[in-house]
């Protein structure tokens, strides 16, 4: 017999295999819900007996071990013990290495500060230092902030302390400065390099000072004002580094760069690190209510003539020999 044209026989082993699928299915969602449900239940008793341990946890464990592991493998192959926080102790090739390669990439690239902060401290030799550090211990002032050791940063500072001094303070400049150059005291990069301890906190404590000598000379941080700024470092203290870029950096500027530099503020910054008081000995943190005049007067220091004011008008005789030429050019 024909229902709609099927045979009865293939209905009946239609329905046979219908029938097995649905009880598969079944079985299957059966299973996978015990499995769940029955997973969920066991998480549940063991967070309640105390029994579950976070993974994340126990991966970050590892990860520290690991670390720590790495850390002291490091230190064995190092020449000596790290000495300070943040020591990272380097062979004498590693050291020539670095400061060969860091003067390479200073010269050409003199916007990478880790260039920098690298030449500076592969090139701080330790009779430099050394001579810095008899230098302050022949001075009160010099032996006390060898003493204390003190740290420059924005809140060993109080910022919003400067901000409200009076205008004539040295606070009130320096802290003008910072605002009108975009810096901070946090910006200065740990010491790393120098193996003595004594050694890098008279590094530091130069690097931390640098903003001082801008603020009180009224330098920006452009390309011109850091050399000038260097040179001053150069002829005052001896910085090898400062020395350098007094004397390389010039070379990569524009004619009219160097000419001011060369006519202008390299003399002014030799005559005067050479004519002031050793700035290495100077407890700038202590003087900061001090009027900025009688200040400079005491050190022997006295600004040069502004920088950006002369760049500025510089660039306005430029714009008006131009608009005299387009206009005579026009009238042809």
């Amino acid at each position: 017999m024909f229902r709609l044209g099927v045979p009865k026989t293939r209905l009946s082993r239609q329905s046979v295999l219908l029938g097995q699928r649905r009880h598969f299915l079944v079985a299957s969602a059966i299973t996978l819900g015990g499995f769940v449900f029955g997973r969920k239940a066991r998480l549940a008793d063991a967070m309640e007996n105390g029994e579950l341990h976070n993974k994340n946890n126990d991966d970050e464990v590892a990860k520290k071990e690991r670390m720590d592991a790495r850390l002291k493998s490091l230190s064995h192959s190092r020449p000596m013990k790290p000495r300070y926080e943040g020591h990272v102790p380097l062979y004498l090739h590693e050291k020539m290495l670095l400061f060969i390669i860091s003067g390479l990439r200073s010269y050409y690239h003199p916007e990478d500060g880790t260039n920098i902060i690298q030449l500076g401290e592969s090139s701080a030799f330790s009779f430099v230092l050394e001579s810095l550090k008899q230098t302050m211990l022949q001075d009160d002032t010099g032996r006390r902030i060898l003493r204390e050791q003190p740290n420059i940063t924005s809140e060993t500072l109080n910022m919003d302390r400067l901000s409200k001094m009076g205008k004539d303070t040295l606070g009130r400049t320096y802290y003008n400065w910072l605002i009108k150059e975009g810096v901070s005291p946090d910006t200065r990069a740990p010491v790393k390099y120098i193996d003595d301890p004594m050694h890098a906190f008279i590094f530091k404590r130069y690097r931390q000072c640098h903003d001082f000598y801008h603020a009180l000379n009224g330098l920006p941080i452009i390309i011109e004002g850091e050399i000038a700024i260097k040179a001053l470092e150069a002829a005052n203290m001896g910085i090898p580094m400062a020395t350098l870029g007094a004397i390389l950096a010039p070379l990569r500027l524009k004619p009219v760069q160097r000419e001011r530099l060369y006519d202008i503020y390299l003399p002014w910054a030799v005559k005067s690190g050479l004519s002031c008081k050793p700035l290495i000995n100077v407890y700038w943190e202590e003087l900061l209510e001090k009027n900025v005049q009688d200040l400079r007067s005491e050190l022997g220091i006295y600004p040069p003539p502004d920088l950006r004011a002369i760049r500025k008008e510089r660039l306005r005789v430029r714009k008006e020999l131009k608009m005299k030429y387009e206009a005579y050019e026009a009238g042809k």
